[in-house]
């Protein structure tokens, strides 16, 4: 098995030395995603996390979790510096004020942050064809892969270390193809396959999860592969640990969260 490890943390410190997420997440239709992808950025050990949406999406996420600081999406450009992770797309909705905000992000997006992509910030690239910044990570499944690389769905099935590579190769960033053994591909065309993981990860909200969990690593400190490659063992291992007291049929994923500390402390 990979030898993972979890990011040091050292006891002389605060919430700043665990680093600070911006979640560009949530819609009417997609509360629980900002939900999901903030909480999984605070369990995996990052400091702070805040939530850029919408009034209601605020208003609902903020009654039931209390640790994450709240800022409306149109204000959320204002102090992009204040982050070291940006994670946007999960539950975001394709409306025009998404893809606004995406372009507006991309243009101002400071050098010294990371960029962690996901669901409809996938679905606005594939259109858009944006430049993104260095180091970035995608999170796509293989249909946003297929709509990124502008090939069919069986296409992407048929050799899915070969499709993380082009996405890679093509955007210049770290591809994490979600499949049952999800590809993780780096800029260098180096790829890992992940070996953990069940069909209880297979619900609505598990990639929003993933990708608050990566974003609270890099947060941390953590290079964006090994990260990237972490954040997927951590992820898939939970869902393993979830099914054994909740079956594989019943594991939500709002109980991945609430699971994570144990396959964390597996590593420790």
């Amino acid at each position: 098995m990979q030898d993972y490890k979890m990011p040091i943390r050292e006891q002389n410190s605060n919430k700043g030395t665990f680093g600070k997420v911006l979640n560009i997440c949530g819609s009417e239709n997609y509360v629980g995603a900002a939900y999901l992808s903030t909480i999984s950025s605070l369990k995996v050990g990052a400091g702070y996390s805040a939530l850029a949406s919408t009034r209601d999406v605020i208003r609902s996420v903020s009654a039931i979790l209390p640790e994450a600081v709240y800022i409306n999406q149109r204000d959320c450009l204002k102090k992009l510096n204040n982050y070291n992770v940006i994670l946007i797309g999960c539950g975001l909705g394709l409306k025009s004020s998404s893809e606004a905000i995406l372009r507006q992000l991309l243009k101002r997006f400071p050098k010294e942050t990371t960029l962690v992509m996901d669901a409809d910030a996938l679905n606005i690239l594939s259109k858009r064809q944006y430049k993104l910044p260095v180091g970035t990570v995608i999170t796509p499944h293989p249909l946003e892969a297929s709509r990124l690389l502008g090939c069919s769905l069986e296409e992407v099935l048929q050799d899915i270390e070969s499709s993380a590579k082009k996405l890679s190769e093509k955007y210049n960033c770290i591809t994490v193809l979600k499949t049952h053994r999800t590809i993780i591909c780096n800029t260098d065309l180096t790829t890992h396959r992940n070996e953990n993981g069940n069909s209880a990860l297979a619900k609505a909200g598990s990639g929003d999860v993933l990708a608050g969990i990566i974003a609270g690593l890099i947060a941390q400190g953590m290079e964006c592969y090994e990260a990237a490659k972490l954040g997927v063992y951590l992820h898939s291992r939970t869902g393993e640990i979830a099914s054994r007291d909740l079956t594989e049929y019943s594991v939500l994923a709002s109980d991945l969260p609430q699971y994570l500390h144990k396959a964390i402390n597996e590593l420790l």
